[in-house]
């Protein structure tokens, strides 16, 4: 949809609660809704959730601020702040500092409604190394990034990649990856790319985010919605499950960050 694709795709996540929902929305004349965005790291804050309204599948690309909420962010050892909104939607963290292990709640309250979600951030997998993949093909070279780690045995892991060239986002390439089927392995994944492609001399950074199960699957199915990769380009497009209760779209994510860069010779 396409307050999916322009919002990250409006960016995205998540829960260790059992409460999800699918919400999906006509194309043509779908009311507007609340889309809620919001991150907890293991970087420094402060951290942001942005609060928008999702327009039709074929209005302008102009997505309404949504001023005026009570937004709070608490944490499970008694902290609770009280974020400010520091721009028209955006609401950022006084103090709050995101840590691994810890679970994270967000409440807003707006238009007379309340909305929730919850995230439990997981421990950090080290991220060992980035390297590159060249690889011709139908007369071209094609150059792809490869993320290096240790998957920790015996524990479920979920990652999200994003990728960065010269300083600017792949367009609608964000990659999730899951260990159950290379639980304990060394992993290299090669990060293909469908529309962008690597030359020499361009800088290449990749930011690898440890995420829970609920972020996994709401980036798993984004990527089914908008074809991305190697998934369904043919899939009706349909907005990803959230962890966001009260009904609305988007996402509330605490997650682990790192990254790497290499310079392509």
């Amino acid at each position: 949809m396409k307050n999916i694709s322009a919002l990250r795709l409006l960016v995205i996540m998540l829960t260790f609660s059992s409460c999800q929902k699918v919400v999906s929305l006509n194309l043509n004349n779908a009311a507007p809704q609340l889309v809620i965005e919001g991150e907890i790291t293991d970087g420094s804050g402060p951290y942001t959730v942005t609060i928008n309204q999702s327009v039709d599948f074929y209005a302008d690309n102009s997505y309404p601020a949504v001023s005026g909420a009570v937004v709070k962010v608490s944490d499970d050892r008694g902290n609770t702040d009280s974020l400010k909104e520091t721009s028209p939607g955006v609401y950022s963290t006084n103090f709050l500092q995101g840590k691994p292990g810890a679970t994270y709640s967000l409440s807003v309250v707006t238009q007379n409604k309340n909305y929730s979600a919850t995230s439990t951030m997981p421990f950090p997998v080290p991220l060992d190394s980035l390297t590159l993949n060249l690889t011709s093909g139908f007369g071209q070279q094609r150059i792809d990034a490869i993320v290096n780690f240790q998957d920790p045995p015996a524990v479920a892991n979920y990652y999200e990649f994003v990728e960065y060239v010269n300083g600017q986002p792949f367009p609608r390439n964000n990659f999730v990856f899951d260990d159950r089927l290379s639980d304990g392995k060394y992993i290299s994944l090669v990060l293909r790319t469908d529309s962008s492609y690597i030359s020499s001399g361009d800088l290449v950074r990749v930011d690898m985010y440890s995420i829970d199960e609920n972020t996994y699957t709401y980036f798993l199915e984004l990527r089914q919605s908008s074809g991305t990769g190697a998934f369904n380009a043919t899939a009706s497009p349909a907005n990803p499950t959230t962890n966001v209760l009260g009904g609305a779209l988007g996402y509330f994510s605490a997650h682990t960050t790192q990254s790497k860069s290499i310079v392509v010779n």
